[in-house]
């Protein structure tokens, strides 16, 4: 289906929504009777522990994220919280920064306003896909306890199913298929238009935002489920 929707829409602006919207119904669609015999989540409103956490994310994501950011900025009641400038200031502070030094920073995600994810319904796979059974174990964590967190590993699983089967259906495509930093991709997005346009005829236009990925061993697994 991510290669039909490639197929049929190649320069299309809506070609990010349609490939997300996809991504995340499957998800949705799944996650529950993958989890159905496993206890309840913590994860609830309000807790945002493990939003200080790095996200990686790939390039459909971040614009489709970007045009709900801009979505946001432009209403009156959004322009009070400026994402845009969040968004901005986060990652001056934290670009660069490896998982464990973003985690030690404690800087909560630009998305995070009084307690709540104000992008929850656009939130990407890497946020869809962290889910926890104890929420004291994640405060712990966060606070630099040596914690082990009880995590949902169907979450983690079909999270990493789906970013492949994007990422292959991508790379099939002749498009940029890697992962980037969400915090410094949407901050590039965001500060010069038309990096999705340039994304769609070929070009890695978040380059810069783009974190150590194994192109070699992906392609290769790419490859062998298609072949398949």
């Amino acid at each position: 289906m991510f290669v039909r929707i490639l197929a049929e829409n190649p320069r299309s602006p809506y070609t990010f929504e349609m490939l997300i919207d996809y991504v995340f119904e499957l998800f949705e669609a799944n996650i529950g009777l993958q989890t159905q015999h496993l206890p309840p989540l913590a994860c609830q409103k309000g807790c945002p522990s493990c939003c200080s956490l790095r996200v990686t994310v790939t390039a459909p994501e971040i614009f489709l994220l970007a045009d709900y950011v801009r979505q946001i900025d432009a209403a009156p009641s959004g322009a009070a919280i400026g994402l845009g400038r969040r968004i901005a200031h986060v990652n001056r502070s934290t670009r660069g920064l490896s998982e464990t030094e973003r985690l030690a920073l404690r800087k909560p995600c630009p998305f995070i306003v009084r307690g709540v994810c104000i992008v929850h319904p656009v939130r990407p796979l890497a946020c869809r896909g962290l889910a926890s059974f104890d929420r004291q174990a994640c405060a712990r964590a966060v606070a630099g306890r040596d914690v082990e967190v009880p995590l949902s590993e169907p979450h983690l699983a079909l999270r990493g199913l789906m970013q492949s089967a994007l990422q292959s259906a991508l790379r099939s495509a002749g498009l940029s298929w890697g992962l980037y930093e969400m915090n410094h991709g949407l901050a590039l997005a965001l500060d010069r238009k038309g990096r999705d346009a340039a994304w769609l005829v070929g070009s890695d236009s978040l380059a810069q935002a783009a974190i150590e990925f194994d192109w070699t061993g992906a392609g290769d697994q790419f490859d062998a489920l298609l072949a398949t």
